[in-house]
């Protein structure tokens, strides 16, 4: 008999050959070891971390894309209440003189200052 002594490397895997059920297509499953995904206290903390640093940065970035869409919603709402007036004050000048309309529009403007 011969002795050998057995270095740290692995033997290679031999080949199981082929499957009795057929499915050689699927891969092969390992032995079902339920702490073998544990990890130690400080992996979980530094993922911790780096977690609640990432979800502040998404929601930093939420809020700023959040901001920039109220932005464009406001400025649509403002030019569209501005085209309204101009056709109100253009319906108004058809059937009234043009300094009426104009003392009007100062009118108006003076309430909408006290009222604001």
């Amino acid at each position: 008999m011969s002795t050998t002594i057995m270095t740290g490397a692995k033997a290679p895997e031999k080949p199981y050959g082929m499957r009795k059920n057929g499915m050689q297509w699927a891969p092969a499953k390992k032995a079902f070891r339920p702490t073998g995904g544990l990890t130690a206290y400080d992996q979980r903390a530094k993922l911790r971390v780096a977690q609640t640093a990432m979800k502040a940065k998404e929601k930093e970035m939420k809020e700023e894309k959040e901001g920039e869409r109220q932005r464009r919603i406001t400025a649509i709402k403002a030019s569209k209440a501005a085209k309204e007036e101009k056709e109100r004050f253009e319906k108004l000048a058809e059937k009234m003189h043009k300094k009426r309309v104009e003392r009007l529009k100062r009118k108006e403007k003076r309430n909408k200052m006290t009222n604001s």
